[in-house]
């Protein structure tokens, strides 16, 4: 349940940084833009590596990719999410929710990995499990050789379109909120 709910989770990301007391400052904006530019670009480059098919919801996995960003790390696009999240908490200025969230986003995607890669381990058994002995799940190291792969660009760009508009609404509410309720709570 928790792998078909995932685009759910990201909410208490937003609503604790959005609703909670904080202090903006150039410092809090300034390393909050550069975690999510460097956590989307993270992803952006995931998503061109895998294409979306890849990015469903269900057990049907064509072809096991590990080249790009996954020959660095196993789940490219979590990492992203978790800069990109903890970038938004950084802006925010509510930077006690930061070990918090860290918190959260370890137990949420523990299960979901957890389930994940069984999926995958069923699906390419062998190559799969060799695919795991050589790349870190989470933090990301060179890989020893390259590997070639395809990479769809276009695709990618045009999978995310959705994701620049929430930043967009994300970035309008925390201005709003400091503009017009700067101690910080909005209601």
């Amino acid at each position: 349940m928790l792998f078909r709910n995932r685009g759910w989770l990201p909410i208490p990301f937003l609503l604790v940084p959005l609703l909670a007391p904080g202090t903006i400052s150039a410092r809090t904006i300034a390393v909050g833009l550069l975690l999510m530019v460097l956590g989307e670009w993270w992803r952006m480059w995931g998503v061109a590596t895998a294409g979306t098919v890849t990015r469903r919801r269900s057990r049907e996995v064509q072809k096991l990719v590990s080249h790009g960003p996954f020959a660095w790390s196993r789940n490219p696009l979590y990492v992203g999410n978790f800069l990109i999240w903890i970038g938004v908490i950084a802006l925010s200025g509510v930077l006690w929710f930061i070990p918090v969230a860290i918190v959260l986003f370890a137990v949420e995607y523990f299960y979901i990995v957890r389930y994940e890669e069984g999926v995958l381990e069923t699906i390419f058994g062998k190559e799969y499990l060799e695919y795991k002995a050589r790349t870190p799940r989470w933090i990301p190291r060179p890989p020893a050789g390259g590997h070639a792969g395809d990479f769809y660009w276009a695709e990618a760009w045009r999978s995310e379109i959705s994701t620049f508009l929430q930043y967009a609404i994300i970035l309008g509410l925390f201005y709003a909120k400091h503009r017009y309720y700067p101690n910080g709570m909005m209601f």
